[in-house]
Protein backbone atom coordinates (compact mmCIF):
# COMPACT_ATOMS: atom_id res chain seq x y z
CA UNK A 1 0.00 0.00 0.00
CA UNK A 2 1.35 3.37 -0.85
CA UNK A 3 1.44 6.57 1.21
CA UNK A 4 -1.14 8.30 -0.93
CA UNK A 5 -3.43 5.82 -0.77
CA UNK A 6 -2.65 5.16 3.22
CA UNK A 7 -3.68 8.75 3.76
CA UNK A 8 -6.64 8.44 1.29
CA UNK A 9 -8.07 5.49 3.42
CA UNK A 10 -7.74 7.16 6.84
CA UNK A 11 -9.29 10.32 5.58
CA UNK A 12 -12.10 8.38 4.39
CA UNK A 13 -12.25 6.43 7.88
CA UNK A 14 -12.09 9.57 9.89
CA UNK A 15 -14.72 11.48 7.63
CA UNK A 16 -16.89 8.58 8.38
CA UNK A 17 -16.19 8.04 12.28
CA UNK A 18 -19.51 9.22 14.72
CA UNK A 19 -19.48 11.99 16.28
CA UNK A 20 -21.12 13.61 19.78
CA UNK A 21 -22.85 10.11 20.21
CA UNK A 22 -22.66 10.62 24.43
CA UNK A 23 -25.63 11.25 26.59
CA UNK A 24 -25.81 15.07 27.82
CA UNK A 25 -26.55 15.35 31.62
CA UNK A 26 -29.31 18.72 31.53
CA UNK A 27 -27.86 21.94 31.90
CA UNK A 28 -29.08 25.35 32.07
CA UNK A 29 -26.64 28.26 31.93
CA UNK A 30 -28.76 30.26 33.27
CA UNK A 31 -28.65 28.48 36.76
CA UNK A 32 -24.91 28.11 36.64
CA UNK A 33 -23.60 29.02 40.24
CA UNK A 34 -20.95 32.36 40.15
CA UNK A 35 -17.91 30.35 40.65
CA UNK A 36 -16.64 28.21 38.26
CA UNK A 37 -15.16 26.01 41.23
CA UNK A 38 -18.83 24.63 42.19
CA UNK A 39 -20.03 24.07 38.48
CA UNK A 40 -16.68 21.51 37.78
CA UNK A 41 -17.14 19.80 40.96
CA UNK A 42 -21.43 19.49 39.91
CA UNK A 43 -20.14 18.41 36.35
CA UNK A 44 -17.32 16.27 37.69
CA UNK A 45 -18.96 14.39 40.36
CA UNK A 46 -21.98 13.68 37.44
CA UNK A 47 -19.23 11.96 35.63
CA UNK A 48 -18.17 10.19 38.30
CA UNK A 49 -21.51 8.29 39.08
CA UNK A 50 -22.63 8.23 35.49
CA UNK A 51 -19.48 5.93 34.91
CA UNK A 52 -17.17 8.08 32.75
CA UNK A 53 -13.62 6.52 31.64
CA UNK A 54 -11.37 8.20 34.02
CA UNK A 55 -13.04 11.80 34.31
CA UNK A 56 -9.44 13.25 36.21
CA UNK A 57 -7.69 12.73 33.49
CA UNK A 58 -6.63 15.72 31.80
CA UNK A 59 -4.73 17.26 29.06
CA UNK A 60 -1.60 20.03 30.63
CA UNK A 61 -0.51 21.73 27.91
CA UNK A 62 2.74 23.76 28.31
CA UNK A 63 4.92 26.45 26.50
CA UNK A 64 8.52 26.64 26.32
CA UNK A 65 10.50 29.94 26.02
CA UNK A 66 10.60 29.73 22.27
CA UNK A 67 7.02 29.64 22.05
CA UNK A 68 6.70 26.02 21.36
CA UNK A 69 3.72 24.44 22.65
CA UNK A 70 3.49 21.05 24.02
CA UNK A 71 0.60 18.66 25.61
CA UNK A 72 0.12 15.58 27.85
CA UNK A 73 -2.64 13.51 29.68
CA UNK A 74 -1.73 13.65 33.72
CA UNK A 75 -4.16 13.16 36.46
CA UNK A 76 -6.16 15.79 38.53
CA UNK A 77 -5.14 15.71 42.20
CA UNK A 78 -7.62 18.42 43.91
CA UNK A 79 -9.41 21.53 43.05
CA UNK A 80 -10.24 24.27 46.01
CA UNK A 81 -10.14 27.99 45.95
CA UNK A 82 -6.23 28.38 44.96
CA UNK A 83 -7.02 26.22 41.79
CA UNK A 84 -7.03 23.16 40.02
CA UNK A 85 -3.73 20.88 41.62
CA UNK A 86 -1.68 18.42 40.09
CA UNK A 87 2.00 17.19 40.79
CA UNK A 88 4.99 17.10 38.47
CA UNK A 89 8.47 15.76 38.09
CA UNK A 90 10.50 19.40 38.03
CA UNK A 91 13.38 17.97 35.78
CA UNK A 92 10.78 17.29 33.28
CA UNK A 93 9.75 19.07 30.30
CA UNK A 94 6.26 20.02 31.72
CA UNK A 95 8.16 21.27 34.76
CA UNK A 96 11.08 23.38 32.67
CA UNK A 97 8.56 24.66 30.90
CA UNK A 98 6.27 25.61 34.04
CA UNK A 99 9.02 26.92 35.19
CA UNK A 100 10.27 29.08 32.34
CA UNK A 101 6.76 30.67 31.76
CA UNK A 102 4.60 30.16 34.67
CA UNK A 103 1.20 29.46 32.57
CA UNK A 104 -0.87 26.09 31.50
CA UNK A 105 -3.43 25.22 30.45
CA UNK A 106 -5.95 22.46 31.31
CA UNK A 107 -8.88 20.32 29.20
CA UNK A 108 -10.70 17.93 30.58
CA UNK A 109 -13.10 16.06 28.19
CA UNK A 110 -15.62 13.46 28.60
CA UNK A 111 -17.37 12.00 25.29
CA UNK A 112 -19.96 9.86 27.44
CA UNK A 113 -21.84 13.13 28.05
CA UNK A 114 -20.16 15.76 25.68
CA UNK A 115 -18.83 17.88 27.55
CA UNK A 116 -15.67 19.14 27.81
CA UNK A 117 -14.03 21.68 30.10
CA UNK A 118 -10.99 24.57 29.87
CA UNK A 119 -8.88 26.05 32.34
CA UNK A 120 -6.30 28.45 31.83
CA UNK A 121 -4.00 30.81 33.87
CA UNK A 122 -1.00 31.15 36.32
CA UNK A 123 0.54 28.27 37.63
CA UNK A 124 1.88 28.09 41.65
CA UNK A 125 3.88 26.05 43.59
CA UNK A 126 1.99 24.77 46.14
CA UNK A 127 3.58 24.83 49.74
CA UNK A 128 6.18 21.60 49.98
CA UNK A 129 4.48 19.42 52.64
CA UNK A 130 1.81 19.50 50.01
CA UNK A 131 4.12 18.13 47.13
CA UNK A 132 5.73 15.45 50.25
CA UNK A 133 2.12 14.32 50.46
CA UNK A 134 1.18 13.86 47.15
CA UNK A 135 4.34 11.85 46.72
CA UNK A 136 3.93 9.75 49.60
CA UNK A 137 0.39 8.72 48.65
CA UNK A 138 1.87 7.37 45.08
CA UNK A 139 2.01 3.95 44.37
CA UNK A 140 5.33 2.83 44.56
CA UNK A 141 5.69 1.68 40.96
CA UNK A 142 5.18 5.80 40.46
CA UNK A 143 7.76 6.46 43.22
CA UNK A 144 10.35 4.23 41.72
CA UNK A 145 9.96 5.62 38.50
CA UNK A 146 10.17 9.08 39.74
CA UNK A 147 13.60 8.26 42.16
CA UNK A 148 15.03 7.51 38.55
CA UNK A 149 15.18 11.32 38.39
CA UNK A 150 15.28 10.77 34.27
CA UNK A 151 11.96 11.67 32.67
CA UNK A 152 12.22 12.94 29.12
CA UNK A 153 15.76 12.34 28.89
CA UNK A 154 17.16 10.21 25.83
CA UNK A 155 17.26 6.03 26.66
CA UNK A 156 19.55 4.07 25.17
CA UNK A 157 19.18 0.85 26.19
CA UNK A 158 16.05 -0.96 28.45
CA UNK A 159 18.59 -2.10 30.93
CA UNK A 160 19.54 1.47 31.56
CA UNK A 161 16.45 2.06 33.44
CA UNK A 162 16.36 -1.46 34.89
CA UNK A 163 19.41 -0.72 36.59
CA UNK A 164 17.98 3.29 37.77
CA UNK A 165 14.56 0.92 39.03
CA UNK A 166 17.05 -1.16 40.79
CA UNK A 167 18.49 1.98 42.76
CA UNK A 168 15.51 3.28 43.42
CA UNK A 169 13.89 0.34 45.24
CA UNK A 170 16.73 0.46 47.53
CA UNK A 171 16.80 4.03 48.42
CA UNK A 172 13.28 3.35 49.24
CA UNK A 173 13.86 0.45 51.10
CA UNK A 174 15.99 2.45 53.15
CA UNK A 175 13.95 5.39 53.63
CA UNK A 176 10.52 4.60 53.26
CA UNK A 177 9.12 8.67 53.64
CA UNK A 178 11.75 9.77 50.71
CA UNK A 179 10.95 12.61 48.68
CA UNK A 180 12.66 13.60 45.87
CA UNK A 181 13.20 17.71 46.19
CA UNK A 182 11.99 17.68 42.15
CA UNK A 183 9.03 16.34 42.82
CA UNK A 184 6.37 19.83 42.63
CA UNK A 185 2.90 19.28 43.44
CA UNK A 186 1.03 23.33 41.45
CA UNK A 187 -1.93 24.65 41.47
CA UNK A 188 -3.38 26.35 37.76
CA UNK A 189 -5.14 29.67 39.24
CA UNK A 190 -6.88 30.32 36.62
CA UNK A 191 -7.85 33.31 34.68
CA UNK A 192 -10.39 31.81 32.66
CA UNK A 193 -13.02 28.70 32.63
CA UNK A 194 -15.03 27.12 29.66
CA UNK A 195 -17.70 24.82 30.04
CA UNK A 196 -18.77 23.32 27.06
CA UNK A 197 -21.75 20.86 26.03
CA UNK A 198 -21.93 19.30 22.99
CA UNK A 199 -24.97 18.84 20.57
CA UNK A 200 -25.75 16.99 17.91
CA UNK A 201 -27.29 19.74 15.59
CA UNK A 202 -24.08 21.70 16.47
CA UNK A 203 -26.10 24.18 19.12
CA UNK A 204 -23.44 23.49 21.47
CA UNK A 205 -23.63 25.44 24.95
CA UNK A 206 -20.88 27.45 26.08
CA UNK A 207 -20.43 29.15 29.48
CA UNK A 208 -16.93 31.52 29.82
CA UNK A 209 -16.01 32.66 33.13
CA UNK A 210 -13.36 35.03 33.17
CA UNK A 211 -11.61 36.36 36.98
CA UNK A 212 -12.39 39.68 37.47
CA UNK A 213 -10.39 42.49 38.29
CA UNK A 214 -11.78 42.29 42.21
CA UNK A 215 -10.79 38.64 42.31
CA UNK A 216 -14.49 37.52 41.45
CA UNK A 217 -15.69 35.83 38.24
CA UNK A 218 -17.80 37.03 35.79
CA UNK A 219 -19.55 34.72 33.15
CA UNK A 220 -21.06 35.18 29.31
CA UNK A 221 -22.50 32.52 27.17
CA UNK A 222 -20.43 32.19 23.86
CA UNK A 223 -21.62 31.31 20.54
CA UNK A 224 -21.21 27.72 19.41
Amino acid sequence: MTRSSTAGDLRSVLRGLPVLKGAAPPFDPASAPADPVELFGDWFLTAVEAGVTEPHAMTLSTVASTGQPSARVLILKDVDADGWHFAINAVSRKGRELAATGVAALTFYWPEQVRQIRVTGTVVADPPEVSAADFLARPSGSREIALTRGQSEPLTAVRDLDAALERARAELAADPDLVPDEWVSYAVRPAEVEFWQGAPDRRHQRLRYLRAADEGWSSTLLWP
